[in-house]
């Protein structure tokens, strides 16, 4: 299914969702560990109210990242979605410390669970709602490549496995009356939120750090390049992803004794060709006598 990243309706929708999801979990969830005092309870809950945070953040960052190019930023504001799934990873990772403390003290001094038969139904619809907003949140993504709504899934997917480990926990507690899974649920649940944050800062990291496409990609560049008619070389590929566009600039080499109007429309050919291979592409074309000795980027990167 090809990228339609420059739709930016889908990935609002996408976003309002997952805010209206995760406001409404966060308060069942909440409502839950009042009535149970489970640890791992409260981790599920805390995770919910990171994940109200996140979409907030989310919400912020596509809609600015929306906003097409102007007098202060001309090459977009596609990076906004990038700085959102940073800010998430941040919550995350500082909601999964905090409860990683607070499960080991509970080791230590566990502390007794009532209304473990509600606990165990609100996870269980809890699950349900979080799993069908995943499916819907992959759709967007497969159909955007939106980075703050892959990070905003990463969320609901890691919900989904919290909520499975507290459900896990708490019939061992209730049925088997082990005293400690509760808090054992809670640590496993707390170390995977920080396996999951540190992912999604590096995701993020790689956009924002303008780190080049992979190795064939550019090949795919060079290739679309070198088979423009007039093309003889091609040289000094630069490529970032820019979160809703990618950025192309190159040096084309062309026959050194043609026209400046004939050496244009061979520039102008290859960022059509380049264009082709992407739904949203910023591609510049520097041309250039073929065979002449310049500083290159190539052998500086060597």
């Amino acid at each position: 299914m090809p990228l339609d990243s420059s739709n930016p309706t889908l990935r609002r929708l996408a976003s309002q969702v997952a805010l209206a999801v995760a406001v409404l979990l966060i308060g069942v969830k909440a409502w839950a560990w009042l009535a149970t005092g489970s640890i791992s309870l409260l981790t599920s809950a805390a995770d919910g109210l990171v994940d109200v945070l996140a979409s907030l953040v989310t919400f912020a960052g596509v809609r600015y990242a929306g906003r097409p190019p102007d007098q202060g930023h001309r090459y977009g504001h596609g990076k906004a979605e990038a700085v959102a799934a940073l800010i998430q990873s941040i919550l995350l990772a500082g909601a999964a410390v905090g409860l990683g403390i607070e499960s080991v003290q509970r080791l230590f001094v566990p502390q007794p669970l009532t209304q473990m038969g509600l606990g165990i139904w609100v996870i269980i619809g809890s699950t349900v709602a979080a799993a069908s907003l995943v499916a819907m949140q992959t759709y967007v993504v497969k159909r955007t490549g939106s980075t703050a709504i892959a990070a905003d899934r990463a969320h609901y997917v890691t919900d989904v496995a919290v909520n499975i480990a507290v459900l896990v926990a708490l019939i061992l507690e209730r049925f088997l009356a082990w005293g400690q899974a509760d808090s054992i649920g809670a640590l496993a649940i707390s170390c995977y939120m920080l396996w999951n944050a540190r992912g999604m800062a590096l995701h993020a990291l790689v956009q924002l750090l303008d780190s080049e496409l992979d190795m064939s990609e550019r090949k795919r560049i060079q290739s679309a390049v070198l088979g423009c008619d007039g093309v003889q070389g091609v040289h000094d590929i630069r490529t970032r992803d820019g979160g809703d566009r990618v950025f192309v600039e190159f040096h084309v080499e062309v026959d050194g004794h043609i026209s400046v109007e004939h050496g244009h429309d061979i520039g102008d050919r290859s960022e059509h060709a380049v264009k082709a291979l992407f739904p949203a592409a910023d591609v510049i074309a520097h041309v250039e006598p073929a065979g002449i000795q310049d500083e290159r980027l190539d052998d500086r990167v060597k």
